[in-house]
């Protein structure tokens, strides 16, 4: 009988809540530790084996594994500290809250071969995990062109909540967007360079309100994204995608749209537009929805880290990738605050162009 993995989760907050009531219900899991200085006991989700404590060294000798649910600022220390203490580490999104602390965590993973697996949940989605298949299928063809948008109203609550978020850091470059830029990522690999601008008309905050980006894509692929918390649209993952029974939804809308030279994909609704030969405008397309069972994503997410914990995976978003997906969001803020653009490294030689064959010639099948 498979052995249940013990579970430290780091962070009594709102998803760190999350994150304890999904381990609780998993047949293999056990929620053995919540650590949180602040914990309140009758606010936490917690089991007969579970012990609530202060300190995260108190767990580390304890667990199989350890789900890093803290403040942005508080990644690094959390998990370097699971990593000197060889457990596999579950960290939310962002990696870190500098590019130069998730650099630290990348080199304290990859020296010591302890598994860390950056929180980017949507990478598990069964929605984004079927249009990465239909593009890297060539079915689209070689990636010209993507937009993006991440439009949604947040309440005036949410800023008397925290009031922080009415200042620099607090707008939706760097809480809102990093989570769209690894499904772009994702979809058309590595991004190169970024332009931006930003404004804060709406509210008049120290912060942004919307921003609008230029997106140069490592396989040749230009993209734009215009990200908003001021907006009265639905053009966001968390309301088109449905997966977040909390949020309205609008089924008939996308926020993302990728063209190549053979056809389209739109997501999350999935529709793809194919053309049989050459595409032109002159020439009939064919439009299929592709049909895909949806599934919670958070679900996914810790089942997928109980395989890397026990050795059987490899993280689906590694360090490596929350690195480099935290550099391209640091560098569209930076180009929102200078208005010039900015290069991102990739710290990899840049991939060789698809060939006719390999990418013009395949196809996807649909259901």
């Amino acid at each position: 009988m498979t052995r249940k993995l013990r579970i430290a989760v780091v962070g009594a907050g709102l998803i760190g809540r999350e994150h304890a009531r999904r381990v609780l219900a998993h047949p293999r899991l056990e929620l053995s530790y919540v650590v949180d200085p602040y914990v309140d006991a009758a606010d936490t989700p917690s089991g007969s084996a579970t012990a609530l404590v202060a300190d995260l060294e108190v767990a580390l000798g304890d667990v199989d594994g350890v789900v890093l649910a803290t403040p942005n600022p508080a990644h690094r220390d959390g998990a370097l500290a699971a990593i000197a203490a060889g457990v596999p580490v579950l960290v939310e999104k962002p990696i870190a809250d500098t590019v130069a602390a998730a650099a630290e965590i990348v080199t304290a993973a990859e020296a010591s071969g302890v598994p860390v697996l950056v929180g980017h949940q949507r990478r598990h989605s069964p929605l984004l995990a079927r249009a990465v298949e239909v593009i890297a299928s060539g079915a689209i063809g070689n990636p010209v062109a993507v937009m993006g948008s991440a439009l949604f109203a947040k309440p005036h609550d949410y800023f008397d909540a925290a009031p922080w978020r009415r200042e620099a850091g607090g707008g939706p470059i760097l809480i809102n967007l990093i989570h769209d830029i690894d499904c772009l990522r994702a979809l058309c690999g590595d991004i190169t360079r970024v332009q931006a601008t930003a404004g804060n008309t709406v509210r008049g905050f120290a912060v942004e309100d919307t921003a609008a980006v230029v997106l140069n894509f490592a396989c040749g692929a230009l993209g734009t994204f215009i990200v908003s918390d001021a907006a009265g649209s639905a053009r966001s993952w968390e309301q088109t995608s449905r997966e977040n029974p909390g949020y309205d939804t609008a089924d008939d809308e996308d926020c993302y749209h990728v063209a190549g030279t053979r056809g389209s994909i739109s997501v999350p609704t999935l529709r793809l537009r194919t053309y049989r030969g050459t595409a032109s405008w002159w020439e009939p397309s064919a439009v299929t929805t592709i049909d895909v069972r949806r599934e919670d994503p958070l679900d996914l997410q810790l089942e997928h880290f109980e395989h890397v914990i026990r050795g059987n995976s490899a993280p689906k978003v590694t360090a490596r990738d929350g690195l480099q997906s935290l550099r391209v969001v640091e560098a569209v803020a930076d180009s929102a605050r200078t208005g010039l653009p900015v290069d991102v490294p990739t710290g990899r030689p840049a991939p060789r162009p698809a060939t006719r064959q390999t990418r013009e010639d395949s196809h996807v099948v649909t259901h």
